[in-house]
Formats: C-alpha cells, structure tokens, sequence
C-alpha cells in the first residue's frame, strides 16, 4: 500500500530541501562563516522566521539527513545478510558510509574546517549510539540497556571519525573492527 503525501507535506519537504540545498552552495561558495542566515532565507526564498520552523540553528542546516542516517544504522544491524556478525555489518555500513553513500570530500573538508560544524557533526553522530545499542541488544537478544551492546555502538560510532580521516579508510575499518571481532589484544 503506497501512502499518499498530500500537498502541505510535499511543500513543507520542499521547502526544507530548499534550505538545505541554499545554505549547503551557499557555505561552499563562501564559507561557513561569511553567510548568514538570511542569506540562506532569501536564497530559499523564504523568510527567516520560516528557516527556523524547519531548523532549530544554522548549524542544523547541513546536517538534515538525520532520521536517515540512524534508519540506516539501524538496518545494518538488523539487516545483514545470513552469516554477517553485528561487527561485521558495522565495518561495511561504516565503509559504505565514507565511500560513496558518504558525503563529498567538499562538504566533508567544510565540516572538519569549520570547528563550529565540526563539533555539532560530532554531537549528530553520536546521538545514534542508544538507537543503536537497542538494534544491537534486540539482535543478540540482550536486555535493551546492555553495557556490552552500547559500547560496541560508541565504538562503532566513534571509529567512523578515524575512518574517514585515514589515507586508506578500507585498511583503516578493517583494521579497526577486525581487532573489535576478534578480541582486541595489545601487543
């Protein structure tokens, strides 16, 4: 059964998609910090009090995607194929994640440029760790507030930062979560 969106609600999404998409050109044309919300306001063609119904900060406006990306962890986790371990399909959505499904070198040089950008991207990302603790848990059916399961999901969480900053981000995850699966042992 397909559900039918109505017209206030495609209008809304494409006012939201035209904030987003205005502020993200008009940040990399210029820079972060040289725009202005109502800069981003008349280029949406909207007014400013309409740019903060739909997003809470200027920060907020380059990182819309969020119910996408915890639906996407979520799936990982849930849904890897028969014979795949969590860490497993953590290891692969993580690498997925900084691969091509993954934001452009462009926008990821002006987060990690932008120490305002930089932090609240940080704060995004890790907002998915109790979601993702619960998939975890719900998966190896432990109880959904499981020490183990929510640090695997800090861990997997955190190592995206050190993945997609390395040389080689295969090696890096690799390395990464193949120490998690088999134990982590120090030499």
């Amino acid at each position: 059964m397909t559900e039918v969106i109505g017209r206030r609600e495609r209008k809304k999404a494409q006012t939201r998609q035209a904030l987003a998409d205005a502020a993200l050109e008009l940040f990399l044309e210029r820079g972060y910090d040289e725009v202005g919300v109502k800069d981003v306001a008349d280029a949406a063609d909207v007014s400013v009090t309409t740019l903060f119904k739909y997003f809470p900060s200027k920060e907020a406006l380059l990182f819309d995607q969020d119910d996408d990306i915890e639906a996407a962890l979520v799936l990982a986790v849930r849904g890897r194929p028969p014979g795949h371990t969590i860490v497993d399909a953590l290891r692969e959505h993580m690498l997925r994640d900084s691969a091509d499904g993954g934001p452009s070198a462009e926008f990821i040089r002006l987060i990690e440029s932008t120490p305002v950008l930089r932090d609240y991207g940080r704060r995004m990302w890790m907002r998915h760790e109790t979601t993702l603790a619960r998939a975890i848990a719900e998966e190896m059916g432990a109880p959904e507030d499981d020490v183990s399961c929510a640090a695997l999901a800090r861990f997997a969480l955190a190592s995206r930062e050190l993945i997609v900053g390395h040389e080689n981000p295969r090696r890096a995850a690799e390395e990464i979560f193949g120490n998690l699966g088999r134990g982590w042992r120090v030499k």
